[in-house]
This record gives C-alpha cells, sequence and structure tokens, in this order.
C-alpha cells in the first residue's frame, strides 16, 4: 500500500546493527516511513519482525540494489525522500599486505555500490524536486592513519565524489550531505577482523612482529575502546539536521577526533601530521 504524502520516506543501508539500527529506530519514532536495507536475509527477516520495510541490500549485488529501491518505490507510490548509505566495512593491513582483490571488494562495497543506488535515486528525486542523499563517511576521509589504507582509500573516494556530486546537483532540490563520524560504538571491530583474517596474511609479512603486538592486539581485546568513543545516538542526532533541516550542511562532524581532524587537516604540516597519526 502507498503511504500518504505527507508520510516521509527514507532509505537506509547497513541496518543490521549500529548507526544503521540506531537511525532506523529513532527516525520512525519521528514519524518516517524508514525502509531499513541489510544485506543479510536474517537481518532482514528481525528487522521485519520489530515493524520495518527491510529489503535486502547488499552493495556487492547491483540487482539487489536496484530490486530494494524498486521495492520502496512501489511501495511509496515512487517517491523517496531521502537516502543514507552507510553499510560498509574495513579491511586492516598494512598496504604493502593488501592484495588487490582484497581492494577490489571493498571498493565494490564501500563506494561503488553507494555511487549505484546513489545514481538510481537521483532521478526519482530531480523528478520530485526535493531529497537528501547523506554519505556516512569517516574521520579517515579527512586523514589517514597507518593500517587503515584500504579504509582511507574508500572514505577519500567518497569524500570526493559527494563534494563534486553536491556542486552538480546545485539548483535540483537535490541536496548532498556527509557525515563524518569518528569512533563509534558498533559491530565495526568485529567485522573488520574478520576482513582481516580473510585477506592478509600476517605471518608472513616482514612486518609480522608488527601485526602481532600492535594491530592484532587493538583488533581482537574486545575490552579496548577507542579513545573518544560515542554511541550510535551521535551520529543519528547529525542525520536528523540533515535530513529535517531546510538549510542543511554540507558535513557534519561527529566526535572530537573528526573535529581535530578536520582541523588538524587544514592547519598543520603534513610532515607534522604524518608524525601526530603515525603513532595510532
Amino acid at each position: 500500500m502507498s503511504e500518504t504524502p505527507s508520510k516521509r520516506s527514507i532509505l537506509i543501508t547497513g541496518c543490521s546493527t549500529g548507526i544503521g539500527y540506531a537511525a532506523a529506530h529513532s527516525l520512525r519514532d519521528r514519524g518516517w516511513r524508514v525502509f531499513a536495507a541489510c544485506r543479510q536475509t536474517k537481518d532482514c527477516a528481525r528487522l521485519q519482525s520489530e515493524g520495518f520495510d527491510a529489503p535486502l541490500l547488499d552493495y556487492q549485488d547491483e540487482s539487489s540494489i536496484h530490486a530494494a529501491l524498486a521495492q520502496v518505490l512501489d511501495a511509496t507510490g515512487g517517491r523517496l525522500d531521502a537516502v543514507f548509505n552507510n553499510g560498509a566495512f574495513a579491511i586492516p593491513g598494512a598496504v604493502e599486505d593488501l592484495p588487490t582483490d582484497a581492494l577490489r571488494s571493498i571498493f565494490e562495497a564501500n563506494f561503488f555500490g553507494w555511487h549505484t543506488l546513489t545514481r538510481a535515486v537521483i532521478p526519482v528525486m530531480r523528478d520530485q524536486g526535493a531529497g537528501r542523499i547523506v554519505q556516512c563517511s569517516s574521520v579517515l576521509g579527512l586523514i589517514s592513519t597507518p593500517w587503515r589504507g584500504a579504509y582511507n582509500a574508500t572514505k577519500f573516494a567518497l569524500e570526493g565524489l559527494s563534494d563534486t556530486l553536491r556542486q552538480e546537483m546545485k539548483g535540483t532540490g537535490i541536496e548532498v550531505i556527509l557525515i563524518e563520524p569518528g569512533p563509534i560504538t558498533s559491530d565495526f571491530r568485529k567485522n573488520a577482523a574478520a576482513q582481516f583474517e580473510r585477506w592478509i596474511e600476517w605471518t608472513k609479512s616482514p612486518r609480522a612482529a608488527q601485526y602481532e603486538n600492535q594491530l592484532r592486539k587493538r583488533l581482537y581485546d574486545s575490552v579496548n575502546k577507542a579513545s573518544f568513543q560515542l554511541e550510535p545516538d551521535a551520529v543519528v542526532g547529525k542525520l536528523i539536521h540533515a535530513i529535517e533541516s531546510q538549510r542543511p550542511k554540507p558535513r557534519y562532524y561527529v566526535t572530537l577526533p573528526t573535529y581535530f581532524a578536520g582541523f588538524a587537516r587544514r592547519i598543520l604540516p603534513t610532515g607534522l601530521l604524518d608524525r601526530i597519526m603515525g603513532r595510532q
């Protein structure tokens, strides 16, 4: 059944846990028609049991992207007010140890799939004369840190593409907005550990001792909490402003590390910034 015209609609990806899950609940409580997409059937079923429309959407499967959007538009009568590109993962490891296929995999999930969905919603929003495309970037889209080269690369690419798209959408009624969280409580580290095990042959690396003493301890220490870590609701607050304000900001920083990163990359010399971030 199509929604009433006054019911605002949003498609959120990556809703199984973390930011996406929190956003889905908060926006539904605010009166939005939320389509809480997940990439696994079991997670879609769980969200459906909680009363959500939960289409299956896997960024690494282009057909699922188009099928999910078609499902959304069929339910809304062809309208979509906002999309929140959110689902992503990391592959920790030194750049020299990253197989090229690992980079292809993460770019498909963190960048190319986002672009596919974004391109697909633009004609819908253009025809209705308005829409919000919100991209969940990262502090690591502003500055780079060791061991996170694959994730850094996808977020730097997302920042550049989104900035360009924002400029190109002027006059269409479509707003393109970046949210840049820092450390947020989620399953992100657990998922990153699984990707690390899949792709990085760390015992064969000349950096094996560093992996053993640094990276693996951070990945597998469940007690270790990142400095200045916030709960997902901190991101949701920025998302609400991005999609409900008449004049949204082009970017929203979340957490103290992100504010520092935005300042540092403008002010500090590259060499000094490298020394600071190289301690991470």
